[in-house]
């Protein structure tokens, strides 16, 4: 069991949280779900998948934030002709001094903290494997020698969900890998307003540092002590386990809507996102309502749609919801636990 997270770590995350959120607010307009829902998946050490028509600030937001975080950043922008080498790096022959010639291993731009992967969905599925590992094991191997990411390390992708001609869609294990999938919607009369005031007038925008990679992964051991009570987790395990169409816990919303279900990924992804909502409310237990605010942003990529469920157009969201509707809580039990973990 995790030890009981002291008042003012908690305390101290959400001072952290808030004046990062505020930082990336000076440049981006409104989307204050969406800087959200992007900060809560780096405080939980997890990759976000950003999905958007152009034009809505998502590679803006990315900019902005390492700009914010005192991290090292590097920008790729995939292409149907961009290699793996583009990314992880490649071998080449180098001259020393003495003018004796070695092989070296030159750096790619994976090689740092913030990876943006801009229009990843436009690479192709071979350019696009070389950020699995990465992605999943925070290294990259290359000529059978494993070389370490720098710590933290974080890959943030973008991509345009309508035009579809020259891309090549995300595999499910690739999507798999990302923390969060988080919808950009577009802005409304009064943000679009906020929007041109801002980038045709002459004022700019100073983006402050916030924070550094000590404090960034101190706030990720942070999340990790939030209190879990066994209800609310078993819970979240009920809701991912009632995604899949088969197994003795489908439910019928499953079985009418999906092909597959969530992996054990997305109840990792629901729970960490749980803690760190609950650090944001001040809490030092997760709650019911932390679970079911986390569900979509880790799941709506992670569920396959049956042919029905496309015919009809419904979204994953929507079919999330009714997923939610459909698994009832215990919150009895949870109250219980939760007020045993206060008094300990």
């Amino acid at each position: 069991m995790n030890a009981q997270l002291d008042a003012s770590q908690a305390a101290l995350f959400k001072q952290r949280f808030d004046a990062l959120q505020d930082a990336v607010s000076r440049v981006i307009v409104g989307q204050q779900g969406v800087i959200r829902d992007v900060l809560i998946a780096l405080a939980a050490n997890g990759h976000v998948l950003l999905e958007g028509v152009p034009g809505l600030g998502k590679t803006l937001l990315v900019r902005t934030l390492s700009e914010a975080l005192e991290l090292q950043f590097s920008r790729v922008q995939f292409t149907p002709d961009l290699m793996p080498a583009d990314i992880v790096g490649t071998h080449i022959i180098s001259e020393d001094e003495s003018g004796r010639r070695a092989m070296t291993f030159q750096d790619g731009p994976v090689f740092t903290q913030i990876l943006l992967a801009d229009e990843i969905n436009r690479a192709t599925p071979k350019t696009q494997s070389a950020l699995l590992e990465a992605m999943a094991e925070r290294s990259v191997t290359t000529a059978g020698t494993p070389r370490p990411l720098p710590r933290p390390f974080f890959v943030l992708a973008t991509q345009n969900p309508l035009e579809m001609e020259g891309t090549y869609p995300l595999p499910e294990a690739q999507l798999d890998r990302f923390f969060s999938k988080v919808t950009v919607p577009f802005p409304t009369l009064d943000e679009l307003s906020g929007i041109i005031d801002r980038t045709t007038g002459t004022e700019t925008s100073v983006v402050p540092r916030v924070m550094g990679a000590d404090e960034l992964i101190a706030m990720q051991q942070t999340v990790r002590q939030v209190y879990l009570p066994d209800p609310v987790k078993r819970y979240a395990l009920r809701l991912v386990l009632g995604s899949h169409p088969e197994g003795p816990g489908a439910t019928a919303v499953a079985r009418s809507w999906f092909r597959y279900g969530s992996s054990p990924r997305g109840a990792q992804a629901v729970i960490l996102g749980a803690r760190v909502r609950a650090l944001l409310d001040g809490r030092t237990n997760v709650s019911f309502d932390d679970v079911r605010s986390s569900l979509k942003p880790a799941l709506r990529h992670r569920v396959i749609l049956n042919f029905e469920a496309e015919g009809e157009g419904r979204s994953p969201d929507a079919i999330l919801d009714e997923l939610l509707a459909a698994v009832p809580d215990d919150g009895a039990s949870a109250a219980s636990a939760a007020g045993v973990a206060a008094e300990a």
